[in-house]
């Protein structure tokens, strides 16, 4: 079982570094939603204390409504912060799962971030999210949608690309609050993966972090993506908790 405290720590780093356009509190739930980006972390109900499990079904009805008006299914995010009861009732009601993801994290100044590409952080949001969109799996998000969401992260943060003769091969951005450094949007071309680009570009943002006085890095990912999880332990990264997303089922 990790510490809650930790749990804390990293949620509350997560929401920083990934902001959604509107957060509200139902109790202890943070409620995130955002119009212009699909992302479920950012529109998902994020429960943050164990302990507060009262009026379940109700506060479920009250904030699907909001779900609504963003025109979005109502989901749950769930980490070890989020009560027993609610998964025991999302259980009893027949709530799917889906996206199981790890949080990882290492020291970095117990990890080889040697070698690979010298890069610095791009300036232009534009050239980053056209190299990001280039490399997203994701269809529906969208050049608007991503520029808003980089807008308006308030903590520092690096854009990293690589790129060749037929354009973008690989992305990182790697968001410095104070000691933790969060790496998101690392994709690598179809054809180039497994020749180092994932690897590399990781290294170079978390090399831009350290310079900034960073001195741990984290991440998350799929629990499904085998290639990625292998990457990140061989580069030395542990996992701290996990989660999954709820929504209702069929």
């Amino acid at each position: 079982m990790p510490k809650l405290s930790m749990v804390r720590r990293m949620e509350a780093v997560g929401f920083r570094a990934w902001p959604a356009a509107s957060v509200h509190y139902d109790g202890s739930w943070a409620v995130r939603l955002t119009a212009s980006h699909p992302s479920r972390r950012l529109n998902s109900v994020n429960p943050l204390d164990p302990a507060d499990n009262r009026e379940i079904e109700h506060r479920i009805a009250r904030i699907e409504q909001r779900f609504k008006a963003y025109e979005r299914p109502i989901v749950f995010r769930m980490s070890p912060l989020a009560p027993a009861e609610l998964e025991a009732h999302l259980n009893a009601m027949g709530w799917t799962r889906a996206d199981e993801t790890r949080v990882l994290a290492a020291s970095l100044g117990q990890i080889d971030l040697e070698g690979g590409y010298e890069l610095l952080p791009v300036r232009d949001i534009g050239r980053f999210v056209d190299a990001a969109i280039t490399l997203n799996a994701d269809e529906r998000v969208n050049k608007p949608g991503l520029t808003e969401l980089l807008e308006s992260i308030r903590p520092p943060f690096g854009m990293f690309v690589v790129e060749d003769d037929q354009g973008p091969a690989a992305t990182a951005l790697c968001v410095h609050d104070n000691e933790m450094a969060g790496l998101f949007e690392i994709a690598v071309r179809d054809g180039l993966r497994n020749k180092g680009y994932g690897r590399s570009i990781v290294r170079a943002a978390l090399r831009w972090a350290a310079a900034q006085g960073a001195a741990t890095g984290w991440l998350q990912v799929e629990a499904a993506n085998t290639a990625a999880n292998g990457l990140y332990g061989r580069m030395g990264f542990e996992e701290v908790y996990r989660y999954v997303y709820r929504m209702r089922g069929d």
